[in-house]
């Protein structure tokens, strides 16, 4: 499909700067790879795809998810995905590629954002994603109950997660739309002393009965800041096919499940909207140059 996907390209995309609701967004060819694009917006980095071959996650954090999403159901087979904040829709395309016929839902408030995606990196057009521009917890109270196999929550306001998506009320809604068997998938940024990560899990451990968090080992035992991946479920996580695939990435990821995370979690609070707060901000500096 990769090849196929390329084919309905009429025209590669402009680099170049473009005013979007939520600042300036950039789109930036990646000297490395030969058909990749970064999207960017004030500076900091949002998605990364391959119009060529959209089964190739550049992020670390991105083929995390990827992974929760290629054990979410049998291997090739058609999911129904929900993504809320879009972005450039790596992961959207991702599933598009690997599971042919997946029906995809993807929120995102920044009206001219999508419709920079939708002119510069285009989907393919078999595709079934629909993309809408709404609050994100707005278009996830209007979707019907067990509705989903998969919610990706993947919302960054600059740099970091808005609070509205880190409370229980919200978790308790992804719950009501997820399939009994069904993955909430959540990526955040943070850093020492992950205060703000053990909440979120501890909130994430409060409606869903199995939890985990994938990440890399050295943000994991608070040596710098970092994207972290929770996911959480009514079901039993696959374990052992996360742990294994995290291994196997280019930059091997760490799984803290089970008793490892109830001690990584301790006596952390669980977020509720009055209290929510935004996730930290990354140190100063972090995103001066785009990771390669």
């Amino acid at each position: 499909m990769a090849a196929d996907a390329a084919a309905t390209m009429t025209r590669r995309p402009v680099p170049g700067f473009h005013l979007v609701a939520a600042g300036t967004a950039e789109i930036l060819g990646d000297a490395d790879r030969a058909g990749c694009w970064m999207l960017l917006v004030d500076g900091t980095p949002q998605s990364h795809v391959d119009l060529d071959d959209p089964t190739y996650l550049d992020f670390e954090y991105v083929r995390r998810i990827g992974h929760a999403i290629d054990l979410a159901g049998p291997a090739g087979q058609p999911l129904a995905v929900v993504h809320l904040g879009a972005g450039a829709l790596t992961l959207a395309r991702y599933v598009a590629a690997t599971r042919p016929g997946s029906r995809q839902r993807a929120f995102d408030n920044d009206a001219a954002l999508i419709e920079l995606v939708r002119r510069e990196l285009p989907l393919d057009r078999r595709a079934r994603v629909t993309v809408r521009a709404a609050d994100a917890r707005e278009g996830l109270v209007s979707l019907p109950a067990g509705s989903a196999d998969v919610v990706v929550a993947d919302v960054f306001r600059g740099a970091r997660t808005p609070a509205a998506l880190t409370s229980r009320e919200f978790f308790a809604d992804v719950g009501r739309v997820l399939r009994p068997a069904g993955v909430c998938a959540v990526n955040m940024g943070d850093g020492p002393p992950l205060s703000f990560s053990r909440s979120l899990l501890a909130t994430l451990g409060s409606v869903f009965a199995h939890v985990c968090v994938l990440g890399d080992p050295a943000v994991l035992r608070e040596r710098r800041y970092g994207n972290l991946v929770c996911l959480g479920s009514a079901s039993p996580l696959p374990l052992r096919g996360l742990i294994r695939r995290c291994a196997g990435d280019p930059a091997p990821g760490r799984v803290v499940a089970g008793a490892d995370l109830v001690r990584f979690v301790g006596r952390a609070r669980v977020i509720d909207d009055a209290a929510a707060v935004d996730s930290p901000a990354p140190p100063v500096g972090l995103f001066s140059k785009p990771p390669r």
